[in-house]
């Protein structure tokens, strides 16, 4: 009996000293922990059995500017949230390739192997027909689109079918300001596969595809640092001003939609060779061949997004929203890892949020709204450290030996062709620029470039001819007001000032619109 009672004291002993050793020991990791984060200790060796994982995350971001050590702990739990695959599929273009290459080179008239009865076809069209103001008639034309999007990857269109949760809520909000049918969200992913920084042979760009003049006569500005065309607000909102100004000239959103991608001038000719009608699939042969094989892919892409569950489309669930962000007005440059530094969002989805932004730099512009998108989980704090936040990005870019190319407006590109004997390098060299700027210009992958090639160039070298260097545009500057005349418009006046936009008069001249009258002056300057 005596023997058992000494034998459960030893256990008794033995756990009461173990559980003291468990105690102790988690003392000292708790107190390890915290050294480790407060005290800055050199020593790599210390590790924790188990860390509180939340604990990185409640962070203040002053703790991360005062220090540097602590920069590697940079986890937003909401953009951790992401899958990593989808994130990465964020701003692939391979989708804006395939789907402007079946637009441009797919034979409509040949015959596809079907994936539905033609009569369940039917049926469905004539339902769409019924809620939309496009005419979704049968036509074997638009089976045979249909037909060939369903043999596509599947994948595919549900990752286009992710990414429509995104950025739909944006582009609904703001084509209902302009009483445009919400239908037309769609046409941005004909337009762009949902690629922002999509860019077409010809040079169109963006989710909407503006060409350079179309988007400055909208306000879309270009410079070195920024494309306009690229901000998906910005250029959805000048898409729905656009779209509504082709529907008061033509009243048929099909015809909008032909004139969207040929132009006004290509359907009024259509009309004109068909005899007058108004009719879509009867002017269809008379327009360009991209133009016949836009309105029918258009229809097909409503089509498959109405019907994705009866296709069993199952696209990933996207972690973040559109209005799940918010946006910040730069009072100071500020590069894209400086923002992921101070506010952990990683630097892939700060590009995405952002992509007006060609080199991961927000400038700063007297003059000029540079806003910064984040997630409104992650802005809050941002706004609530501004000062500090930019004190450290300024510390940051004077430790950089590489200076940050100057900013440059678009109006002083030019556009060089290529000639025999050129070479990236040689090129640079003439125009005072970096090689890897003129690759980040033109999206060159390489360094191969073709004679008769052309590329734009941003100079950098005194003395250099660009098309605004002329002794007259410099007098022009030094005006302070202008006076309209007799077929002016807010885009002809902008081009005769370099460094003038369309926004920027309607602004200063506190203009409700774009009208104007001969003898009106309007102030070329801020005040």
């Amino acid at each position: 009996m005596v023997k058992h009672i000494i034998l459960s004291l030893v256990v008794l002993f033995g756990i009461s000293l173990h559980a003291q050793e468990e105690t102790k020991k988690k003392q000292v990791e708790k107190a390890n922990f915290r050294v480790q984060i407060f005290q800055k200790v050199d020593s790599s060796e210390i590790i924790l059995a188990h860390p509180d994982p939340e604990f990185r995350d409640k962070l203040p971001i002053s703790a991360v500017i005062r220090d540097s050590s602590a920069v590697s702990l940079q986890d937003y739990p909401r953009a951790a949230e992401i899958d990593s695959v989808w994130r990465a599929q964020l701003t692939n273009s391979d989708l804006f390739d395939s789907m402007y290459k079946s637009i441009r080179e797919q034979e409509y008239e040949e015959e596809v192997n079907k994936e539905l009865p033609t009569d369940t076809l039917k049926a469905r069209l004539a339902k769409l027909n019924a809620r939309t103001p496009f005419n979704v008639q049968y036509h074997p034309v638009l089976e045979n689109v249909i037909n060939s999007y369903l043999k596509r990857n599947k994948k595919a269109m549900e990752r286009l079918m992710a990414l429509s949760e995104y950025y739909f809520p944006m582009f609904e909000q703001q084509l209902d300001r302009y009483d445009i049918p919400l239908e037309i969200k769609y046409l941005a992913i004909v337009e762009s596969a949902l690629n922002p920084r999509a860019k077409s042979w010809v040079g169109a760009t963006g989710l909407w595809q503006f060409m350079y003049r179309t988007g400055k006569a909208h306000g879309l500005d270009v410079s070195s640092y920024v494309d306009e065309r690229m901000d998906p607000q910005k250029s959805t909102q000048a898409a729905a001003e656009y779209l509504a100004n082709l529907y008061r000239t033509f009243e048929d959103w099909d015809l909008v939609l032909a004139s969207y991608n040929s132009g006004p001038g290509n359907v009024s000719k259509a009309i004109r060779r068909s005899g007058g009608s108004n009719n879509y699939w009867e002017l269809r042969r008379f327009l360009p061949r991209e133009t016949a094989g836009y309105v029918p892919a258009f229809l097909a892409t409503l089509y498959l997004f109405e019907y994705a569950d009866e296709h069993n489309f199952q696209p990933p669930a996207p972690e973040i929203a559109f209005f799940e962000t918010d946006t910040i007005k730069a009072k100071q440059l500020i590069t894209f890892e400086q923002i992921s530094k101070v506010t952990g969002v990683e630097e892939k989805m700060l590009q995405f949020l952002n992509p007006s932004y060609k080199l991961d730099v927000i400038p700063f512009i007297e003059d000029e709204d540079y806003m910064i998108r984040l997630p409104t989980s992650a802005s809050g704090a941002f706004v609530s450290n501004e000062a500090a936040i930019y004190n450290f990005a300024k510390e940051e870019l004077k430790k950089k030996e590489k200076a940050l190319p100057e900013y440059v407006k678009a109006e002083n590109k030019i556009r060089y062709r290529v000639k025999s004997g050129d070479y990236l390098g040689k090129i640079a060299e003439r125009y005072g620029v970096g090689v890897s700027s003129i690759r980040r210009w033109n999206d060159l992958r390489g360094n191969n470039i073709r004679i008769g090639q052309y590329l734009t160039i941003y100079p950098r070298k005194p003395g250099v001819n660009t098309q605004n260097a002329s002794a007259g545009n410099s007098q022009k500057n030094n005006a302070k007001t202008y006076t309209v005349r007799k077929g002016d418009s807010l885009w002809s006046i902008s081009k005769k000032f370099p460094g003038v936009t369309v926004q920027n008069l309607r602004s200063w001249n506190d203009m409700g619109s774009n009208s104007l009258k001969p003898g009106m002056k309007l102030k070329l300057s801020k005040g």
